[in-house]
């Protein structure tokens, strides 16, 4: 039997907790609670590495920041490092890449056979933090506050124009699929930028919400504020600059609108399976790169292991997928084995060049019991010094970073994080017990030492590709126009039979 296809819809910087698959009551996110409705619900999904560059790489790759270098937004993703897209090429099947990905480094493709539209940010070293002067804020193209407070409708933005872009080219291409005569399954990524900030929604999404009655972020004691998102909020200028309620309602009221927003393209692309008779075939998953803090902890944005930052919708439908809420804690390093499991139906696995980091959620997808509930997450990038570790394992999620005190949080009974245990009595054996685990686990030092010599090698090269000529490694998508609908050289008789979905007997 030939394997199912598989699509991956991903929105960028979108919390579950701002969605109404995942329980929000404002947010109107029809087309993701359909597919919840229909499939699979992971409830405890984690990205491994709250920030955009590092948690695409360790998705794709199946494997954690420290294991192949992806330190930041301005990290080279190599070449030689195997993706999904790989694994599921020896597999079979044929892949498409449409919208963001975040590529930095002369490949622009990873695997993947075609990639048709080019990429919304940078493929350079521009983006390098300096740990050597990790409390300096970076300006230019770092998050500020101006954002929140210019939060509001527009009839088009870059970030517009680029979804725009990514839903059209998604739509086409999968009914030019439909219309070839190739019969691989096919994997096809959607990466959208929404509902990433700034807050801007066009107006038929901005009118779907009332900015007075959009919900503010929930209070905390200023003595409940951890080291790093008080650094945070200090970089992002919400010290200094800061904002009042009524932008944060606004900005509030830009995200739940472009995730309507994101939810309807999502909408369009299952709708264009239904046309083309795929969506019996197709597995689908929708799900984020990582989430915003949306000014919880009095922070916005992600760089954060705190729940709206790290946390993920997850959602699975399609063959063999049974509707379930699944509880287990997992993260987008388990998304390569699963894939792998989709694509071979019990059959064995491609060889792998590594060992991945992650397990297959396929089989509590499709119903059955999952032993393992834990995960584990890095970051390297700003707003530190010094190398981030996370263990989520059940209920407790522990936190640690050689220059700030331990958190530990029990999510089930506190799921706002409000209440470190690390400092109490009554739980100090499970707080030793986590930090005997991070010292074994990771080599705090070594990787700082890994950090510090990466950015330090790419601050010279971006200062030297500045200074001589200069060359782009951004995607340019080809557009074979000369041989696009109808030419002359063609015969017209054949082209548009050919081109009619469904084609006449």
């Amino acid at each position: 039997m030939t394997p199912p296809n598989i699509v991956l819809v991903m929105a960028d910087q979108l919390a579950p907790h701002f969605t109404g698959t995942y329980g929000h009551p404002q947010v109107k996110t029809p087309h993701l609670d359909a597919l919840a409705a229909r499939g699979a619900r992971f409830d405890a999904a984690y990205c491994h590495s709250p920030l955009c560059a590092p948690a695409r790489f360790t998705m794709l790759a199946g494997r954690s920041v420290a294991s192949i270098g992806a330190w930041d937004n301005a990290t080279e993703f190599p070449a030689s490092t195997p993706t999904l897209a790989h694994y599921l090429g020896l597999a079979g099947y044929r892949s498409v890449l449409a919208g963001k990905m975040h590529f930095v480094g002369p490949d622009q493709l990873h695997g993947f056979d075609e990639r048709i539209t080019t990429d919304i940010y940078p493929a350079d070293f521009a983006w390098t933090p300096n740990w050597e002067r990790a409390d300096e804020r970076i300006d230019k193209w770092y998050h500020n506050m101006e954002v929140v407070h210019e939060a509001g409708p527009a009839v088009t933005t870059y970030q517009i124009d680029y979804d725009e872009t990514v839903g059209f080219a998604t739509r086409r291409k999968l009914l030019d699929i439909a219309r070839d005569d190739d019969d691989r399954p096919f994997f096809f990524c959607a990466s959208f930028i929404h509902p990433h900030d700034p807050y801007v929604a066009r107006p038929q999404w901005w009118d779907l919400y009332n900015t007075d009655a959009i919900d503010l972020p929930e209070p905390i004691e200023p003595a409940a504020v951890d080291p790093h998102t008080k650094r945070i909020r200090v970089g992002i200028e919400a010290e200094t600059v800061g904002y009042t309620d009524d932008q944060a309602r606004r900005a509030r009221h830009g995200y739940y609108a472009n995730t309507s927003y994101f939810d309807d393209q999502l909408g369009r692309i299952i709708a264009t399976l239904t046309e083309t008779g795929q969506i019996d075939n197709t597995v689908i998953i929708a799900t984020s790169d990582h989430g915003d803090m949306l000014g919880d902890r009095g922070a916005w944005f992600k760089m954060s292991f705190h729940e709206r930052s790290a946390r993920v919708p997850l959602v699975f439908a399609g063959p063999e997928v049974v509707n379930a809420a699944v509880p287990n804690v997992c993260s987008h390093l388990d998304l390569l084995p699963t894939l792998l499991d989709i694509a071979t139906d019990g059959n064995p696995w491609p060889e792998l060049a590594n060992p991945l980091e992650g397990r297959s959620l396929w089989p509590a997808a499709t119903g059955a019991d999952d032993p393992i509930d834990e995960t584990t997450g890095e970051y390297a990038a700003e707003m530190t010094s010094h190398p981030m570790f996370m263990i989520r394992r059940g209920r407790h999620k522990y936190i640690h970073c050689d220059t700030d005190p331990p958190l530990l949080f029990d999510i089930e009974a506190d799921p706002l994080e409000r209440i470190n245990l690390a400092g109490l009595p009554e739980h100090a054996d499970l707080a030793a017990a986590f930090a005997a685990e991070v010292a074994e686990r990771w080599d705090g030092d070594a990787i700082r030492e890994r950090v510090l010599a990466s950015q330090q090698s790419r601050r010279v090269l971006h200062a030297a590709m500045a200074a001589g000529q200069p060359v782009s490694w951004d995607h340019l998508p080809e557009n074979d126009v000369a041989n696009s609908y109808v030419r002359n050289h063609q015969d017209w008789a054949e082209v548009g039979p050919k081109m009619r979905y469904p084609r006449v007997p």
